[in-house]
């Protein structure tokens, strides 16, 4: 349901061919819609569990930072990431396994990934939309979708390698093949995910 109205969103602006208003009803409708995608990605937090190669555990949160960027946009998206981070520090058990806390995003090895959310979606919504007017995103082909995922997939384990790298003392070629290497072929499954449900039937419904 989330996915539909949001798409749906998506669609109507596209065709008043309008940049996101930040003011007014657009507004409180957008925020909305953030506020929506801040929880779905909480949920995808739960879908957790732990990699033998790594400190760092497999989730679903990435592909619900991709998501955000392709429906909601570069502005929006980020508002949305940017939601969940505040919720998780404020205490809502959003983060991977349903912890949560300030902590988590300052002295976790996770913290980079966490704070590359907002910029992620951002990022991806830019590549997508190509600026902050929204598009059909089933009128946007499969190349830029996959380029803009594969760009925000690079920012996420930019931030990640590092954070782990600070947290854990490890080398920078150490915490890149534990905090992304080994991650790879999940974050390309999470992509193609992201295409097979933006191409859905029940999107199209929307």
């Amino acid at each position: 349901m989330i996915l539909k109205w949001v798409y749906r969103g998506a669609v109507v602006m596209e065709t008043r061919t309008e940049a996101v208003d930040l003011v007014g009803d657009d507004a409180a409708i957008n925020l909305a819609r953030a506020a929506l995608f801040a929880a779905l990605v909480g949920a995808f937090a739960y879908v957790s569990f732990p990699f033998p190669f790594s400190p760092a555990p497999v989730t679903l949160q990435v592909l619900g930072v991709f998501l955000a960027g392709i429906l909601l946009g570069p502005v929006w998206g980020g508002v949305a990431l940017s939601f969940y981070l505040v919720a998780g520090a404020l205490g809502a058990p959003v983060f991977s396994g349903g912890s949560a806390g300030l902590g988590t995003l300052l002295a976790e090895p996770t913290l980079g990934y966490l704070w590359s959310y907002p910029i992620a979606a951002a990022l991806v919504g830019g590549i997508v939309h190509r600026g902050t007017t929204l598009r059909n995103p089933r009128e946007i082909g499969v190349a830029t979708l996959v380029g803009a995922m594969v760009a925000g997939t690079v920012v996420i384990y930019t931030f990640g390698v590092i954070g782990m790298a600070v947290v854990l003392s490890l080398t920078l070629p150490e915490a890149f093949l534990q905090g992304a290497v080994v991650f790879l072929p999940a974050e390309a499954a999470k992509i193609v995910a992201a295409i097979g449900i933006l191409r859905s039937d029940a999107i199209a419904a929307a």
